[in-house]
């Protein structure tokens, strides 16, 4: 048997029609930068996000680039994030001439530790970005009402949560900007890359489509400097086929998530806790052995056909990119342990029962065999 990580053939052999018509569409219509179908997405994304405003950009780290610097995010500033994520959360940051401050992890759900954000905040502090890692939606509540106390704005870094819910509340409506990858293998993905930004405010969303598009509304007027970020047509026409299959996506992996929990139960193994009052989205199913089995687990598990990933096996504070900042293991001791220990699992939705039990029964032999 041989199970892939993800598997973007069997999803796309799923849509195959509505796809290739969407694609034909755009090339007989040559509206390949702007133009209706790039309307037409931002639209019903921001009405699934429940949000006034979707500016689409080229990518998700544009998106969150973009964002700071709409909220007057600059030199001189300092923005908090989680220490676990993929470099585009804490690279946005910097890019924009702030410091990046870091935060340890929630070990339960590697979300950012809410315990621990108030103790970085300092008279430069200017604004938060929780990641919803995994899908797993952080502890929002805390955050905005730090962020109130302190007069910060919230970012919610989004990119592997499209439709997740934090106390029935949409994941992307809980800070003033949300910001979203359509990377292809997230839960909504695009044939190349894409990513965009939701907000409720006018001013915001104004200023955001104008610095994406060269600092301008109309083609020749710029009112600033700005950058060229745009989502083309074909993969906004994608996109908008994709997301109407979200939901169904959505609860399929939901469901792989449960099956897995309960075939997975091992006194050995760590697998995904959700908060109360959260619906996650599990973008990623990552579990947890002790750090001396992982890598041996993960070639039994390459011997049986079974593809696994690490998602992340550097904390970023220990990067060789932020080496200028000094930081020590012992300032972030949850993370630090935590990438030594971490896999993951497949996870798509057209995963069935049979792939997961299989890969369940080879995780609990080789636990049977290690001893664990």
């Amino acid at each position: 048997m041989n199970i892939p990580l993800v598997d973007l053939t069997a999803q796309y052999r799923s849509i195959k029609e509505g796809v290739d018509r969407a694609i034909s569409d755009v090339i007989a219509t040559s509206a390949f930068i702007g133009g209706r179908y790039v309307v037409s997405f931002e639209k019903a994304f921001a009405e699934f996000c429940s949000r006034r405003h979707c500016v689409s950009v080229a990518n998700g780290t544009d998106a969150l680039f973009i964002a700071l610097i709409v909220l007057g995010i600059g030199n001189g500033d300092e923005v908090i994030t989680a220490a676990n994520s993929f470099i585009a959360t804490s690279e946005a940051i910097t890019l924009t001439g702030a410091r990046v401050v870091f935060v340890d992890m929630d070990p339960k759900t590697y979300n950012i530790d809410v315990s621990k954000i108030e103790q970085t905040i300092t008279e430069k502090t200017r604004a938060i970005v929780p990641v919803h890692l995994y899908g797993q939606p952080a502890d929002m509540a805390p955050i905005v009402e730090i962020a109130k106390r302190h007069g910060l704005k919230i970012v919610e870094d989004c990119a592997q949560a499209h439709g997740a819910r934090y106390k029935n509340q949409p994941i992307g409506t809980l800070g003033d900007i949300a910001c979203f990858s359509f990377y292809p293998g997230k839960n909504l993905g695009a044939y190349g890359d894409g990513g965009a930004l939701i907000t409720n405010s006018d001013e915001l969303a104004l200023k955001a489509k104008m610095f994406a598009n060269h600092g301008r509304v109309e083609k020749y007027d710029h009112a600033m400097e700005g950058v060229n970020s745009r989502l083309d047509g074909i993969q906004a026409a994608i996109l908008q086929v994709k997301l109407t299959h979200l939901r169904e996506w959505t609860d399929a992996r939901r469901k792989h998530a449960y099956l897995y929990n309960d075939l997975l139960k091992h006194p050995g193994l760590i697998t995904p806790v959700e908060i109360d009052d959260v619906h996650a989205v599990y973008h990623l199913y990552v579990i947890r052995v002790k750090h001396h089995l992982r890598d041996k687990l993960q070639r039994h598990l390459l011997s049986k056909g079974i593809s696994t990933g690490i998602h992340y096996p550097i904390p970023l504070p220990f990067l060789k990119a932020y080496s200028y900042l000094h930081h020590t293991e012992t300032e972030f001791p949850q993370a630090a342990v935590a990438s030594r220990e971490i896999v993951s699992l497949p996870m798509y939705p057209e995963l069935d029962d049979t792939k997961i039990s299989f890969i369940a029964e080879q995780v609990q032999a080789f636990l049977k065999e290690s001893g664990a």
